[in-house]
């Protein structure tokens, strides 16, 4: 299993950070990882509202489609995607700090299956990619 959490701080208002942040289709953005993300379907952003998410890892695409499966507006959302080698849950919570906000994003991926033997690996080398998540959320948070 690998785990990051990295907080965040937002010039923006908690609500504008929670929409951003809901809005998973923004992931394409923010996280040089992911090859490209969009919405599947129309509507608001809610619970299970699904995005179609492509990572990149050691050059080959990942495609994996994400559901939100907890929604608390303007504070709290948790996204999951699972197929037959790969859990992850997202966890993205917000707080309000005056007319700004910080934002905690709570990643945690598991290989599964035949795969399972390599989580360890997987841990050595999720902290790196973090780090340049946080860092594209730093600078897309604060624009």
């Amino acid at each position: 299993m690998a785990l990051y959490v990295t907080t965040v701080e937002s010039k923006w208002t908690s609500a504008q950070t929670f929409d951003y942040m809901a809005a998973f289709e923004n992931v394409a953005i923010w996280d040089p990882g992911v090859e490209r993300a969009e919405r599947v379907g129309d509507g608001a952003v809610g619970l299970g509202t699904v995005f179609h998410v492509v990572s990149v890892f050691n050059g080959r695409e990942i495609p994996l489609d994400y559901t939100i499966t907890v929604f608390e507006p303007s504070t709290r959302v948790v996204l999951k995607a699972e197929t037959a080698t790969l859990r992850s849950v997202d966890e993205i919570k917000v707080d309000a700090t005056g007319t700004s906000s910080l934002m905690t994003y709570n990643a945690n991926l598991t290989f599964r299956g035949a795969l399972w033997f390599a989580n360890p690996i997987l841990a050595l080398s999720f902290k790196k990619i973090g780090d340049r998540a946080r860092d594209g959320l730093r600078r897309e948070l604060n624009k």
